[in-house]
């Protein structure tokens, strides 16, 4: 794993589980931030960028379930769910819920950190190259611009954030609501207009794409050669 400093959300009702699992992935130097319930967690999960998710399941209030079930519609953070023994159809429904992992209670520590190694190593995000080399055209996301041949197009925000996004993983097709979750846009007739013009911008011929291609009835897909 990386040596980037990763920030926690460790999400429990019990005081003691809050400051064991702080203290040891302190320790382990880790950002941690903990949260006493899911209004809690919500309020912070507004204004911060959590790298991964420690969240119980039984909690007063909303449930980690629902919890994870409302998180994982809106955003892509792992999430490593604490459950007691015997949960077993907890721990499934979890899964269905899209909970990366689950760790039953009580737990050693140490196993935690190696599930969140674990997690993180498999997420870790590929780092792009200042220039990328799509057929004639140079993207340049620094710059916010393409250019081919003698011809420099600039490229907006949205534009920006779906090319980062395709580019770490070229050959995946995105459906349109994984391109409206990167930006945050929910009509898909406006998520093709999106596509279309950034299309225009690195396809010689956009009519007949080569790299930005549709895969009817499945969304998009870039391939770079």
């Amino acid at each position: 794993m990386s040596k980037n400093i990763f920030h926690i959300l460790a999400v429990d009702d019990d005081d003691r589980i809050r400051d064991l699992v702080k203290q040891y992935l302190e320790e382990n130097n880790f950002i941690v931030t903990t949260a006493q319930n899911a209004k809690d967690a919500k309020e912070k999960l507004e204004i911060i960028k959590f790298d991964i998710i420690i969240l119980d399941i039984m909690m007063p209030g909303e449930s980690g379930l629902m919890l994870t079930k409302e998180v994982k519609k809106n955003m892509n953070v792992p999430i490593i769910l604490l459950t007691a023994k015997g949960e077993t159809r907890n721990r499934v429904e979890g899964l269905e819920f899209g909970a990366d992992d689950y760790l039953a209670k009580p737990f050693e520590p140490k196993e935690l950190l190696l599930r969140i190694k674990n997690i993180l190593n498999k997420v870790q995000k590929p780092i792009l190259p200042e220039e990328i080399h799509i057929g004639s055209s140079v993207i340049n996301l620094k710059k916010l611009n393409i250019k081919r041949k003698n011809e420099t197009k600039k490229i907006n925000p949205q534009e920006k954030k779906i090319l980062e996004k395709m580019l770490k993983y070229p050959g995946k097709v995105f459906s349109r609501n994984d391109i409206g979750k990167i930006i945050n846009i929910a009509k898909e007739r406006t998520i093709d207009v999106v596509i279309t013009r950034l299309r225009q911008k690195i396809e010689y011929d956009p009519k007949n794409p080569k790299y930005l291609q549709t895969i009817r009835g499945e969304g998009y897909v870039l391939w770079i050669e």
